[in-house]
């Protein structure tokens, strides 16, 4: 029997790392992963707001965080080579939708989240799971503060990327990856195990009327906040999606943390168009049939899953509490 994954999540708390969240939260109740920690990164919202709202949400999942559970660390407040940029506009000024919550009761560590990276994995050689679902600077400093990262982690498994799908904050760029491509850069060159998971993957699973009815419908404390964080969100999307919906991205890359046989996948080495007028930020791979030689460690990429699945599980994780 697989022993149930330790995530050490790093993420920039807007609605679909909320939801995440939320989805990690059902999987520690079940006893399927362990929460080891939290890392929080410009992307968003800014990483102290992110971490704040991390706090919110798994203490509203019943999980305690902070000094007294689940580490909560504020990490990269910008990118390593342009200006920082939010996303208010799809995620609120808040981060979680415009709902305003009251404080948290726990308070973030003081450890930055590139430097918590190091020591777990220093702690625990060979254990953690990266689970990254925001822009890459935290990652990219970690590898900076230690150039033996790669041989002590088990895996990075990351939402971010655009390959066979138009990018969604550029023509061809993702968002989490335009927001820091030198440090998205650094993740996909180094020696570890890379599990990369793009819009070509996110995008078709994105959820609509009847699923955000079902969620709805439920009543609990966790399905009400999640209903509401995701009509703003469904607003946000709706031009986008020609209908009343949202895609939640980052829930697919924890799915296929626990459940890698959900996905389909293309293995090639991955880099990031760093220099180009239109396309800084773009994933770039090499598609063709017999691909050139690269040095690089390939990566493993969704390009695809069992959608319904997906929607499913998500739904059952979060009517769970």
């Amino acid at each position: 029997m697989n022993r149930a994954p330790r995530i050490l999540y790093d993420c920039d708390t807007g609605i679909d790392d909320a939801m995440t969240l939320l989805y990690l939260a059902s999987l520690v109740r079940a006893g399927e992963a362990e929460l080891a920690g939290v890392g929080t990164v410009h992307g968003n919202i800014d990483p102290l707001t992110g971490a704040l709202n991390t706090l919110r949400v798994l203490e509203a999942a019943g999980v305690k965080a902070g000094e007294q559970g689940v580490p909560v660390a504020v990490g990269a407040a910008r990118p390593m080579a342009q200006d920082v940029h939010y996303a208010l506009d799809w995620h609120g000024t808040d981060g979680l939708g415009d709902t305003h919550l009251p404080a948290p009761a726990g308070r973030p560590v003081a450890e930055p989240a590139a430097a918590q990276i190091v020591r777990m994995a220093r702690e625990a050689p060979g254990e953690l799971t990266l689970l990254a679902t925001g822009p890459l600077t935290n990652l990219g400093a970690a590898l900076l503060l230690d150039d033996a990262l790669p041989s002590l982690i088990r895996e990075v498994v990351v939402m971010g990327g655009a390959f066979d799908h138009p990018g969604n904050i550029t023509t061809h760029a993702e968002a989490n990856i335009w927001h820091d491509p030198e440090a998205a850069d650094l993740v996909f060159a180094a020696d570890w195990p890379v599990v990369l998971v793009p819009l070509d993957a996110t995008h078709p699973t994105a959820v609509h009327d009847d699923w955000l009815d079902r969620l709805a419908a439920h009543g609990t404390s966790v399905t009400r906040f999640a209903a509401s964080i995701l009509e703003f969100y469904a607003e946000a999307y709706t031009p986008t999606l020609r209908r009343r919906g949202a895609v939640i991205h980052d829930a697919l890359a924890a799915m296929l943390v626990v459940d890698p046989d959900l996905g389909e996948y293309a293995h090639r080495p991955v880099r990031v168009e760093l220099r180009g007028e239109l396309t800084r930020g773009t994933t770039v791979w090499d598609a063709r049939s017999v691909p050139a030689e690269d040095a690089r460690r390939p990566v493993k990429i969704a390009v695809g899953g069992d959608v319904e699945a997906f929607k499913e599980r998500l739904l059952a994780a979060l009517t769970s509490f």
